[in-house]
């Protein structure tokens, strides 16, 4: 098995045998289950196959047909290929002293642009501030949100559930908002800008 790597030091796995697809159909079936919000039971009733089946596959125990793969996806909204060969991980991080500084002419003044709003978004800013103890947990937000959060003071652990990173201040990610994720302090005073991406 190898691995690739992506923006943030992220890796996934390359499905060459049998078992890292069955695997990788596991984890993908469960991450398009959940951004849908759709229970097993009404999944498998979607797709017009077997709870236990659906749920061997989600638990990787199974061995799913090319048909089964088929109308799982149909029933998701999604491609086969997302099931099978999911996209690259959308999670960017920018660190404090890394991106291209920008200085005024005569000012004692910098800028670093983080991100370009793509046309038709709209964005929504927030300032969150948390304490040490139990994070965050976000549920999804509607298909198609991105956050974006700048971390000003403190230390965080943050992004999609299960691919957090950590972040002190001054650092910038980039992390899907339509997946669970969580906003887990590790420091006292720890706050931060968020910027919902809704497309």
């Amino acid at each position: 098995m190898t691995q690739e790597g992506t923006e943030g030091s992220q890796g996934r796995a390359d499905p060459g045998t049998p078992t890292d697809i069955v695997a990788l159909v596991s984890m993908s079936l469960r991450r398009e289950r959940a951004r849908a919000a759709v229970s097993l039971t009404e999944l498998a009733r979607r797709a017009g196959i077997a709870k236990s089946t659906l749920s061997q596959l989600e638990n990787g125990t199974g061995n799913p047909s090319l048909e089964t793969l088929w109308a799982l996806g149909t029933a998701l909204g999604v491609p086969l290929s997302r099931l099978i060969d999911p996209p690259r991980s959308d999670i960017r991080v920018i660190r404090a002293d890394e991106g291209v500084v920008m200085h005024a002419e005569r000012d004692p003044y910098e800028a670093a642009m983080l991100a370009s709003c793509p046309p038709g978004a709209r964005r929504d800013i927030y300032r969150v501030g948390a304490a040490p103890g139990t994070a965050h947990l976000a549920r999804p937000h509607t298909a198609g949100t991105v956050e974006h959060l700048i971390l000003g003071s403190g230390r965080v652990l943050a992004g999609p559930e299960g691919e957090a990173v950590e972040l002190g201040p001054g650092d910038y990610l980039r992390y899907p908002g339509d997946v669970p994720h969580i906003f887990h302090a590790l420091e006292p005073d720890t706050v931060g800008i968020i910027v919902m991406e809704h497309v």
